[in-house]
């Protein structure tokens, strides 16, 4: 598997050179096309007046503004990418997560950031966006480094999400110096041990230069031990399965999710 379409996602409210420019760096080292999608959603105001004339004037105000930033953003991709016909430029008013799920179709892996407590009518929920778009997530660490993925951490516990995860991060795998495969165990060592080793034979069978490694412990301090692996190898990107359990139709991640989605010192690949 290679990566030939690569879509990176753009907040309106952040810079647009940053992530790009991460995001052309990637599309230029798998050699593939780079799609870059940006979108907001303008909010009814709660009417402040009977006839709700103010409020839908304000509704307006805000749909132009969108519309004018997106335009700014399209200009400044443009003076960017240049003459690059391998990049091509999306934009939308509407729900910005829905938005880069849909046009996800397109691509083979999604790029965008370390997520941000921001309005979500003008930024990606992570969460969602994990489980929606179909496609591997790649969180830019929040500097946005170039990635270089020369020595990766795997986040191994054996669920389909972390399978999924692994297939899906063959790209950067197989093309690193080092793999280290954590498998993350609270009691049952010799089941991770297992599990972990059938995973480095998988990768080594595609060419990966991989290792297993166990860590034994409860699981709250599994996000912090991974990040600390990471820093020991010399790793700059952690892949993992975003997983969680449904609670009366609302998904919740686990513990260790949600730690590395808020990590923002490492690029992350979180796969459903």
């Amino acid at each position: 598997m290679l990566f030939r379409t690569i879509m990176v996602q753009l907040d309106v409210d952040s810079p647009v050179a940053p992530r790009l420019e991460f995001a052309r760096d990637l599309a230029g080292r798998f050699e593939a096309d780079l799609i870059a999608v940006a979108a907001a959603e303008a909010r009814m105001p709660i009417p402040s007046d009977e006839s709700g004339i103010a409020s839908a004037e304000a509704f307006l105000r805000s749909t132009r503004s969108i519309e004018d930033r997106l335009k700014a953003m399209k200009e400044e991709f443009l003076g960017i990418v240049g003459e690059d016909g391998r990049a091509s430029w999306r934009a939308e008013t509407g729900d910005p997560t829905h938005i880069v799920a849909f046009h996800a179709r397109a691509a083979d892996l999604v790029v965008t950031g370390s997520p941000a407590a921001a309005d979500r009518s003008r930024g990606v929920d992570a969460g969602t966006l994990i489980l929606a778009t179909g496609r591997p997530v790649l969180f830019a660490a929040e500097t946005h480094p170039p990635l270089r993925a020369e020595r990766v951490v795997v986040a191994w516990k054996d669920t389909r999400e972390a399978r999924r995860a692994v297939a899906d991060a063959l790209p950067f795998l197989t093309g690193a110096k080092e793999v280290v495969v954590v498998a993350c165990a609270e009691s049952d060592s010799f089941k991770a041990r297992d599990g972990s080793a059938d995973v480095v034979r998988y990768l080594m069978r595609h060419g990966a230069k991989a290792r297993p490694e166990v860590m034994v412990g409860p699981e709250p301090d599994v996000a912090g031990a991974l990040a600390a692996k990471a820093l020991e190898v010399g790793a700059d990107l952690v892949v993992a399965g975003g997983y969680g359990h449904s609670r009366l139709r609302e998904w919740a991640f686990g513990g260790v999710t949600r730690s590395l989605l808020s990590d923002g010192t490492l690029h992350r690949l979180l796969s459903n």
